[in-house]
């Protein structure tokens, strides 16, 4: 049974008069706030009323700890899609994540209009693999309609032992909802992968910002330098799919190349609390031409990079406008209780542009393309025609340039987005080289 709230009034003399001739007045009385504590007590005793009829009248038994985790969770997820409760159990699921090894089908999720929708699924995990895309709706998971869960409930059903399956009923743009069957997996995330495209450009993939992210691209930065000097012309930071992670991590990124500036600030509701983070001098590349890929799975995080080293000019973004979560989350631990997610503050970039919904627009907008090749079978080349003159001089690399180009070629025509951001930092690469030297 739970007892009653009860408000406790006094009263007091307006006026005390002493012998003296003396007048106190008495304190002033905020009628206001009396009037909201006063309303806040009734609602609470609401409050207790409905609990006590649920847990008495509903056609099942219900825990007190059910009702009240389950009010808390309504109570925060009513105020955005990502204020909410965590039990123990999920608590330990996001610790375990920011690490970047965790269990389940490797998908970022929020809600909206009351079904679950895709942010990005992770690279090499089974959501990537079954060919689940940025923007899908998930309006059931095994069979069972998501519209009424709460966010916290609809990853729980989608959690589960390593190797059993569930079924997810998906709704895509202009498709008829179909079914997809995900066999759960340990998911192990490498959130930095690197390569060197063509011998001249470093590609960097950031799946999440996950701990020692910044860590990774500074050897892998250092590493390509040492190895190919001045034949690099410039780097491209893929953000793609990511759906954010930690701030410190975006902030430490941000800041391998940014020479001074602002980075990005956190505003709350009151304006003392806001927080500015800044860049340390030095610039880990050395002024290389940036090249940042990005589309509408990219968030948070991948957000606050990119803006930051756009508004800086220290990067061109290339894509299609990014996801729009430009709020900060404070994971709030309850004494052995869970935890509570609360948003505290909106990120805002360094020229003073809020994330949130707006996103980060490219300066080139780029959309995925299938580029098909025409073949021209008529021309002849010098080479081809009688008698024609030798070329004098000898590259001894020229067949492995040609099997080089030849395989990015092939891998290029299966991602039109990278192959117009490997474009573009050759170009400006070779504009930078051709100012370097005039100089």
């Amino acid at each position: 049974m739970i007892k009653k709230l009860s408000l406790i009034t006094a009263t007091a003399l307006s006026l005390i008069i002493m012998s003296s001739n003396t007048v106190f007045a008495a304190p002033k009385v905020d009628k206001k706030a009396n009037t909201e504590n006063a309303n806040t007590y009734e609602m609470l005793n609401l409050f207790g009323d409905v609990m006590e009829r649920a847990k008495n009248s509903y056609v099942e038994e219900v825990s007190d700890e059910q009702l009240i985790e389950a009010a808390i969770n309504g109570m925060l997820t009513s105020l955005d899609p990502h204020s909410s409760y965590m039990d123990g159990k999920d608590f330990k699921y996001m610790s375990e994540q920011t690490k970047g090894k965790f269990g389940g089908l490797g998908i970022e999720v929020t809600m909206e209009s009351g079904v679950v929708k895709v942010i990005s699924p992770m690279d090499d995990t089974p959501a990537y693999k079954a060919g689940l895309k940025p923007g899908d709706y998930i309006i059931s998971i095994d069979d069972e309609s998501v519209v009424g869960m709460s966010l916290n409930d609809a990853v729980d059903r989608m959690r589960g032992k390593i190797g059993t399956k569930v079924k997810l009923t998906i709704r895509r743009f202009n498709e008829k909802p179909f079914d997809v069957t995900i066999k759960r997996e340990e998911i192990k995330i490498q959130s930095v992968k690197t390569s060197i495209k063509g011998e001249d450009v470093l590609y960097i993939r950031i799946t999440s910002f996950s701990e020692d992210v910044d860590t990774a691209i500074s050897k892998a930065v250092k590493d390509a330098e040492k190895k190919y000097k001045d034949k690099l012309k410039g780097i491209i930071i893929d953000v793609r799919n990511n759906p954010g992670g930690l701030l410190d991590q975006a902030v430490n990124v941000s800041d391998l190349f940014l020479d001074k500036g602002e980075i990005v600030s956190t505003r709350s509701r009151n304006e003392e609390d806001t927080v500015k983070y800044t860049a340390k001098p030095g610039d880990i590349a050395k002024g290389l031409p940036i090249v940042i890929l990005v589309n509408d799975g990219s968030a948070s995080a991948s957000e606050i990079v990119a803006g930051a080293l756009q508004d800086h000019k220290r990067a061109v973004i290339l894509g299609e406008k990014t996801f729009g979560k430009g709020s900060v989350q404070t994971v709030i631990p309850l004494d052995n209780h869970g935890a509570m997610r609360l948003t505290t503050a909106r990120y805002y970039t360094p020229s003073g542009r809020s994330i949130q919904v707006n996103g980060i627009v490219p300066d080139i907008i780029v959309k995925p393309s299938k580029v098909e090749e025409i073949e021209n079978n008529f021309e002849l080349s010098e080479g081809e025609y009688k008698n024609a003159l030798k070329n004098d001089s000898e590259d001894k690399n020229a067949a492995k340039k040609l099997e080089a180009a030849k395989a990015e070629k092939e891998e290029l025509a299966k991602d039109y987005q990278l192959s117009q951001g490997l474009n573009l930092v050759r170009a400006l690469g070779l504009y930078k080289q051709g100012l370097d030297k005039n100089k």
